[in-house]
C-alpha cells in the first residue's frame, strides 16, 4: 500500500514539475516573441527596413517618382514631366532572409538584391533592437555610347578602350539598425557603402569618386490603425580618405543628400506609401552617389510605393 501511494506521488511530483517545466517554456517563448510590426512593410520610401515577411512570401514592389514640382501649374507640379518607374520582385527564401530584382527605367538598371535580419527586436527587451544587412548589385543597361565620357577604375583616365560588361556594375551595402520605441513610434539609423566600376570625368587627373559612405535616419509614426507619418534621410558623407577628387566645387559637386516624408496606408498584405522628396532614383547607390537635387521647394518630387504580399 505504501509502495502503492509513493508511486502516485512520486508520478503526480513527475507530472507537476513537467507541466511547470512546459509552462516556464511556453513563458520563455513568449519572451523570445518579435514585436509586432516595427513596420508596416520591408519599404520605407527609398529605404529598406529590418521588416522581412514570412517564408516562402513573394512581395511585389511598384515605386514611382514623378518630375519635380518647379514648374507648378504647367506641368500639374510635376505629374507630367517625365517620370521614374521601378518594377520588382522579392522572395523569401529562408526565415529572416529576402532575395529580390527589379529594373528601373532610369539608366534602363537592373538590380538584384538581398536582405538578411540578424537581430529581431523582442518584446521583452531581451534584445532591443533589430539589426539587417542589405545589398544591392546594380547592372547599367544603357547602350554602350551613354558612357563615352566615363572612366573605369580598371583603365587610365580619360581612356575607355577597354570597356567590359564589369564598367556597367554598381554596388551598395548597409547595416541598418532599428527599435520600436512605442507602439507608435519605430525609428531607424545606417551605415552603407557605396561603389561604382565606372565614374565621370572631365580632364585628365580630374575625376568623380567611386566610392561614397552614407548615413541614414528614418522611421514612422503611427497616427491610426492602418495609417502613419513615413519620414527618410540619406547623407553622402564627405571623407577626403577614399576620395579620389582634388576637391568638391562647383564643377566637381559633392552629392546632395535626400530627406522625403509622406504618408502610408497599410493592411495585411498591402502597403501604399505617397511622398514627396528630392532625390529622383530609387536605387540607393544612385542617390548617395549622383544626387544633385538640393533641399529645397523646387526640387521636390511626389512619389509612391505599393508593396503586394502573396503567401505560398
Amino acid at each position: 500500500m505504501k509502495n502503492k501511494m509513493l508511486f502516485i506521488i512520486l508520478l503526480s511530483l513527475i507530472s507537476v514539475i513537467t507541466f511547470a517545466q512546459e509552462d516556464t517554456t511556453a513563458v520563455e517563448k513568449v519572451k523570445d516573441k518579435p514585436v509586432r510590426s516595427p513596420f508596416e512593410s520591408g519599404y520605407l520610401i527609398d529605404a529598406q527596413t529590418t521588416v522581412i515577411p514570412n517564408v516562402n512570401t513573394l512581395e511585389m514592389v511598384i515605386q514611382h517618382k514623378f518630375g519635380t514640382i518647379e514648374n507648378g501649374r504647367s506641368d500639374l507640379w510635376g505629374v507630367y514631366a517625365p517620370a521614374n518607374i521601378r518594377i520588382a520582385l522579392n522572395y523569401v527564401a529562408k526565415r529572416n532572409f529576402q532575395i529580390g530584382a527589379g529594373i528601373t527605367k532610369a539608366k534602363m538598371a537592373t538590380d538584384v538584391n538581398a536582405k538578411w535580419t540578424i537581430l529581431e527586436q523582442t518584446r521583452e527587451n531581451t534584445i532591443p533592437i533589430a539589426v539587417a544587412l542589405y545589398g544591392v548589385m546594380a547592372i547599367d543597361g544603357r547602350n554602350i555610347s551613354a558612357f563615352a565620357d566615363n572612366v573605369s577604375v580598371a583603365s587610365p583616365v580619360g581612356e575607355v578602350n577597354a570597356f567590359a560588361f564589369s564598367d556597367r556594375l554598381s554596388y551598395f551595402s548597409q547595416l541598418i539598425i532599428g527599435r520600436k520605441f512605442t507602439d507608435w513610434l519605430s525609428l531607424q539609423t545606417g551605415l552603407s557603402f557605396s561603389h561604382y566600376n565606372l565614374t565621370h570625368y572631365k580632364r585628365a587627373g580630374m575625376q568623380y569618386d567611386h566610392d561614397k559612405i552614407g548615413v541614414h535616419f528614418n522611421g514612422r509614426i503611427k497616427v491610426s490603425p492602418q495609417g502613419s507619418i513615413i519620414f527618410n534621410y540619406d547623407v553622402p558623407l564627405k571623407i577626403k580618405e577614399i576620395s579620389e577628387q582634388a576637391e568638391w566645387n562647383d564643377e566637381f559637386p559633392h552629392p546632395k543628400s535626400n530627406l522625403s516624408f509622406g504618408y502610408e496606408i497599410s493592411t495585411s498584405t498591402h502597403a501604399f506609401q505617397i511622398y514627396a522628396g528630392n532625390a529622383g532614383n530609387f536605387l540607393p547607390q544612385e542617390n548617395i552617389m549622383w544626387n544633385q537635387r538640393s533641399i529645397s521647394k523646387d526640387n521636390f518630387a511626389i512619389g509612391f510605393t505599393i508593396t503586394r504580399l502573396w503567401g505560398f
